[in-house]
């Protein structure tokens, strides 16, 4: 296979606006298509065909990483068209490529249904402001909207710290430096002990990997930044605990009270499937750290943050189940997908029921047929 093929499949992902597409020795080339993965009525793919692709779109660095690790990951632009996130790994002795498809264009907080209070939280000076959620929910595009609404509306220095760099920012009304860890610098926590001498007013951690890259967060965020960071946490409060369970023991009651202080918002996301039409729509919780909750963080009471974000709604706050039931009711989700991706599914499936709905593959299948 050349590369004017490559050049075919990745035309079509744009075209079909799939999110992925998947290269891998004995089926043919697999797009992720509104959530599911559908073959292509193309050739299966062997050995050959895959080593091929793989040398037509990995930089040098991205190939000798792969011999010697086994797997590697990069970005590359398709033309203006789009950019591509690229994992290729080593599988049964043969290769294998997922390419991601990050759209060109910025999305709007409308757009992506984010929460409307997001706008007034990014205008803070200082803090931290966690995204969280499964691999694949869509927390670069929500980061991204975000930077760019900075970006647009604010003159602020802002530094991304990214593994790959995903979606490019343009200097606006905002000076943006996009740092790629593996080819700007090192590491996450490397780039962070480095960026405070560099007059940031915003950073973007693409990760919080491990203990020195969070410690790195919250001390930026205490000393008057606002640093934007995601995890793959569900939840707002499991989203807290796992932050203070990265710390030592001795030294939690300490990351309790920096936390309190420092951290102002948790946005946790899913991405479900729709049924009013072909598409993907995201489904939000939303902690907003009022003094109420900033007191259940130092008193280690995070068990009872859930019921403070059904009592702060007029703060912005909401409960990821209850987001999904929303989106149910307006019927732009099924039973299913919303039960599959809630927190409590015995209590949707009884809410459901209670409705006079119906949780079942039957009724599933039909919406589908009908989509």
């Amino acid at each position: 296979m050349s590369t004017v093929q490559i050049d075919r499949l990745l035309e079509t992902v744009i075209k079909q606006g799939a999110s992925d597409l998947h290269l891998s020795v004995g089926r043919p080339p697999t797009l992720r298509l509104h959530g599911k993965l559908r073959s292509l009525a193309t050739k299966v793919l062997d050995s050959d065909d895959m080593v091929s692709l793989m040398k037509s779109v990995t930089p040098e660095r991205a190939q000798q990483e792969l011999q010697e690790e086994g797997s590697c990951d990069f970005g590359f632009a398709y033309g203006d068209q789009a950019r591509f996130r690229v994992a290729v790994f080593r599988q049964r002795g043969s290769i294998t490529m997922v390419l991601r498809l990050i759209p060109n264009k910025l999305l709007t907080f409308e757009e992506i249904g984010l929460p409307p209070i997001c706008k007034e939280l990014v205008r803070r000076p200082r803090g931290l402001f966690i995204v969280t959620g499964p691999t694949g929910s869509g927390k670069t595009t929500s980061l991204a909207t975000m930077i760019d609404y900075v970006n647009i509306n604010l003159d602020r220095h802002i530094v991304t710290v990214e593994d790959p760099i995903e979606y490019y920012h343009y200097h606006k009304k905002s000076v943006v430096n996009q740092r790629e860890v593996g080819v700007d610098v090192p590491s996450f926590s490397e780039a962070l002990r480095r960026v405070l001498r560099a007059d940031p007013d915003v950073i973007l951690v693409g990760e919080m990997r491990d203990l020195e890259t969070i410690e790195a967060a919250i001390r930026a965020a205490e000393t008057g930044h606002l640093v934007f960071a995601t995890l793959h946490t569900t939840g707002a409060a499991g989203t807290i605990n796992r932050i203070i369970d990265a710390f030592p023991v001795n030294q939690q009651a300490q990351v309790r009270v920096q936390l309190s202080t420092s951290l102002i918002a948790v946005l946790s996301q899913v991405l479900l499937a729709r049924v009013d039409r072909p598409g993907r729509v995201a489904s939000y919780e939303f902690l907003v750290v009022t003094p109420a909750i900033a007191n259940l963080i130092r008193e280690n009471k995070t068990f009872r943050i859930d019921s403070a974000i059904q009592t702060g709604r007029k703060f912005g706050m909401q409960l990821l189940d209850d987001h999904l039931w929303t989106l149910y009711s307006q019927g732009i989700i099924s039973a299913e997908e919303m039960i599959d991706k809630g927190k409590d599914p015995g209590e949707l499936t009884e809410k459901v029921h209670r409705a006079g709905g119906l949780v079942g593959r039957m009724e599933y299948d039909e919406k589908l047929e009908g989509a």
